[in-house]
């Protein structure tokens, strides 16, 4: 599996160890680490930001559990969404074409006082392994 340089040299995209013995608690299900990803931003306003159209890229980490879907940028939660939460269900969750997944929302689900169009993506070749332990799980959501 190809891992980001950051993570090679300095484990950057790596799951942390209190969060991984807490997902191992959950029955990881599918997970990845090191991978790279992307978070771009359309049409995005929040207090003190705005980005007509922007792509950060970053090393980091995509996990199932039994109850959640976890995505972290270098190390640090960017998705953590229990499935039995219903914003989960206003998520767009689809593979990009085969190995990459994409978790695309309305930046106003998670903070009032943001708006536009948030879309992460994490490329793994593990990637249709998550989506289908997330579909396990929601077998109502729209992918």
């Amino acid at each position: 599996m190809r891992k980001t340089l950051g993570y090679k040299l300095f484990g950057s995209g790596k799951i942390p160890a209190g969060l991984r013995t807490e997902l191992q608690s959950e029955l990881i299900e599918a997970s990845d680490e090191g991978i790279h990803g992307s978070v771009t931003y359309k049409n995005y306003k929040a207090p003190g930001k705005r980005d007509g159209w922007r792509r950060v890229w970053f090393s980091g980490a995509i996990a199932v559990t039994g109850t959640r879907l976890v995505g972290l940028q270098h190390g640090k939660y960017v998705v953590n969404v229990p499935f039995a939460d219903d914003r989960f269900r206003l998520m767009n969750i689809s593979l990009e074409p085969t190995d990459t997944i994409l978790i695309a929302f309305d930046a106003s689900l998670f903070h009032a006082d943001w708006s536009g169009q948030i879309e992460y993506r994490f490329r793994t070749p593990l990637a249709q392994s998550v989506l289908q332990a997330i579909q396990r799980h929601t077998p109502f959501a729209h992918y």
